[in-house]
């Protein structure tokens, strides 16, 4: 009996000193770093966290942008930063890109970070000019193989996600269409609305109102199955490209070594926020899905989406510059 209580004891007191040991997080204001100019949609799902993580630990969670040299200045900040939950960047798909755009980046996604969880995945579309004769993809790429070259489509610049979705639509359905990149999504649509370039490939949120007003027609969206945003859009995949599905998403890291309580607690409230139905109800209107993944599931997306990304850069010669 004795044995037995000293045996209950001692588990009690092994307890005691591990939730001791636990750091009291938060303790003063977090700062989440996002690495691109005020207004964007990471910008937007960073202010929405710190709101809600304000009110859920009592703490101030503040944005801090920090734009530059194509995210890097920001990333690698958050990188150096110290290990010790008072600083996370929310970033995007292109941070697995980079690499294939950037011969010298100054952090390693796999080696510097700490993944908490992706938020959102978004959908890219294919839209078209309405004056273009093609109403489906399956058109477009019957053009596209008819006239090698002679169809030519935008993107935000050369690496980013859009510029990758459409090279990997060439890779599988060995069409050539000619690249001409944008400095950013917002260029890329006005001259497609112009008509100056026949095609692009667009995030869904960007091209969305410009499809409902029929200045824009939409042949396809990127993900696997379609959209409730645009319902009546077809997905790559469902065309007959099987297997094809590109997003962009957005996503929350910590700096590598970072304590895992601070990571398990900062992934549990966020999937708290996105499960929440205004939360649902917002992001579907925008046609993003919230995702909410554990660490290691998200860890093992990252190393996925790298390995995918790194086939089609080399399917597609992407040199990277300095």
């Amino acid at each position: 009996m004795l044995r037995a209580t000293a045996a209950v004891l001692f588990v009690l007191l092994g307890l005691a000193e591990s939730a001791q040991a636990q750091p009291a997080w938060p303790t003063k204001p977090v700062k989440i770093l996002v690495p691109t100019a005020p207004g964007g949609n990471a910008d937007t799902l960073a202010r929405m966290v710190a709101q809600h993580m304000s009110r859920a630990t009592g703490q101030q969670f503040y944005v801090e942008n920090r734009g530059g040299a194509g995210n890097t200045l920001g990333i690698e900040s958050v990188a150096r930063a110290p290990a010790d939950g008072y600083t996370f960047l929310l970033g995007a798909s292109t941070i697995t890109i980079n690499h294939l755009v950037y011969k010298r980046l100054p952090y390693d996604v796999l080696r510097d970070f700490a993944p908490v969880t992706q938020l959102v995945s978004l959908p890219n579309v294919l839209v078209v000019h309405p004056s273009q004769p093609h109403r489906t993809l399956n058109e477009y790429i019957a053009a596209a193989k008819a006239k090698p070259g002679q169809i030519n489509y935008a993107s935000a610049g050369v690496g980013s996600n859009l510029h990758l979705a459409m090279e990997l639509l060439k890779h599988r359905t060995g069409i050539d269409v000619t690249h001409v990149p944008y400095k950013g999504v917002g260029p890329a649509l006005q001259d497609t609305l112009a008509g100056h370039v026949i095609s692009m490939m667009s995030n869904a949120a960007s091209a969305k109102p410009h499809v409902d007003q029929g200045t824009l027609r939409a042949l396809a969206v990127t993900s696997r199955e379609r959209i409730p945003a645009m319902a009546d859009v077809p997905s790559v995949a469902e065309t007959g490209v099987t297997g094809y599905e590109v997003l962009s998403w957005f996503a929350v890291f910590a700096p590598a070594g970072t304590p895992e309580p601070i990571v398990t607690r900062l992934h549990g409230e966020i999937a708290a926020l996105l499960s929440a139905p205004e939360t649902k109800a917002r992001l579907a209107g925008e046609g993003a899905e919230p995702v909410a993944s554990k660490p290691a599931d998200f860890a093992a997306f990252v190393r996925d989406e790298i390995k995918k990304w790194d086939e089609v850069g080399k399917a597609a010669n992407i040199q990277p510059t300095e």
